[in-house]
């Protein structure tokens, strides 16, 4: 308050001034109160009742404060403290602090009038009065001053706070907590869950300016392991988040009920450590399917092409092949001929060797086994 203490020691009241303006404080108060809620509208419903009340003693505390200066009795912290917390206040009742400067202007104009009526009659000098009015209005701007930097503290440590809720919220998601878990995690963040969430894997240096440009729901984090960020995308039109990330590495698992996001995410996680080429999971389901337990995917392809491990490398590779095609093409011969650069009567010579050595290759159980053990090539 340092602008205010230096008027205030350029005014001297009398103890008879002093006096009469401390003998006018509650209707002085009162009448300030009463122009606020009058003149601006967000205070209307606030200064009623017990909230009222309190509001007017606030007042009254803050003129007496004034008064203090005025008189050279005090040096001006505790107004300036106050007006700190109260702009903090302001922010936790959902007033923007546009309201509380107008609130500020309506009370310096009253308190100054109803002050100036009881300075006067009392005999302040016309000079005196006119540091007094400077007193009053330097007061009222480092008062707002105060506040506006409470408002703002207070902003800024909300923030911060709901940026760890949403964090900590996306931590929940992707460990795949339970529901009663998630839900306290989803009122806590203050945040609406939507019906589905889409896990995006992409660099950590990626994932604030990808995340700006999408939905302002989705959940983000940029501190994973091996500098991994992940985005979880609210109810996302597929196509169109792919080609918001064209220019991004990123790996896109699929759309998943929001509580069960660490499906999407554990998916994306596993399709990027098949191929660092995969961006849609979607376009990649026979590889994902084959590679979700690779023992199991090597056992079978040992069991079911075990006969093929009697013959030599080259020929047992080139059966393999024919093996492959005759499955993919469904027997057709002329289509597995082409698909090899070979005659047909070689396919034909083939897969009577084939026969031979899979006698039951007519089985359905038998055709599934070879299916996945030779359909796809698993890197």
């Amino acid at each position: 308050m340092s602008h205010a203490i230096r008027r205030a020691g350029e005014l001297a009241l009398d103890e008879t001034t002093v006096t009469a303006l401390r003998a006018a404080l509650k209707t002085t108060a009162d009448e300030v109160v009463q122009a606020i809620i009058d003149e601006v509208p967000p205070y209307a419903n606030a200064l009623s009742g017990r909230m009222g009340a309190t509001i007017r003693r606030a007042v009254r505390t803050a003129l007496g404060h004034y008064l203090d200066l005025a008189s050279g009795n005090a040096t001006g912290g505790d107004g300036g403290d106050a007006a700190y917390e109260l702009g903090r206040g302001e922010v936790r009742d959902g007033r923007s602090m546009d309201a509380l400067l107008s609130a500020y202007r309506v009370g310096a104009r009253v308190a100054w009038r109803c002050l100036a009526a009881g300075a006067v009659p009392v005999g302040l000098p016309a000079a005196e009065v006119a540091k007094f009015a400077e007193l009053t209005f330097a007061y009222i701007d480092e008062l707002s001053a105060a506040s506006a930097a409470g408002h703002a503290d207070e902003l800024a440590a909300r923030g911060r706070a709901h940026e760890r809720h949403l964090e900590h919220l996306a931590r929940d998601l992707l460990a795949g907590a339970s529901p009663d878990v998630l839900l306290a995690s989803v009122q806590r963040a203050g945040w609406q869950p939507p019906v589905s969430l889409t896990a995006v894997l992409l660099p950590a240096a990626q994932a604030r300016p990808a995340y700006r440009a999408l939905d302002p729901s989705t959940l983000v984090l940029d501190d994973l392991p091996d500098a991994t960020g992940v985005l979880l995308v609210p109810d996302a039109d597929r196509s169109h988040l792919l080609r918001q990330l064209t220019d991004r590495t990123a790996v896109v698992g699929p759309a998943r009920p929001w509580t069960r996001a660490s499906a999407s995410y554990a998916r994306a996680v596993r399709a990027r450590s098949l191929s660092s080429d995969i961006r849609d999971t979607e376009d990649h389901l026979p590889e994902l399917v084959l590679s979700a337990d690779v023992d199991a995917f090597a056992d079978l392809r040992a069991r079911a092409l075990a006969p093929l491990r009697t013959l030599p490398v080259a020929t047992a590779r080139r059966l393999e092949e024919t093996l492959r095609a005759w499955l993919l093409h469904q027997g057709r011969r002329d289509e597995v001929a082409a698909a090899l650069f070979v005659h047909p009567q070689t396919v034909r010579y083939r897969m009577s060797q084939l026969r031979e050595l899979f006698p039951d290759l007519a089985s359905p159980h038998r055709v599934l086994e070879l299916t996945l053990a030779i359909g796809l090539r698993i890197s």
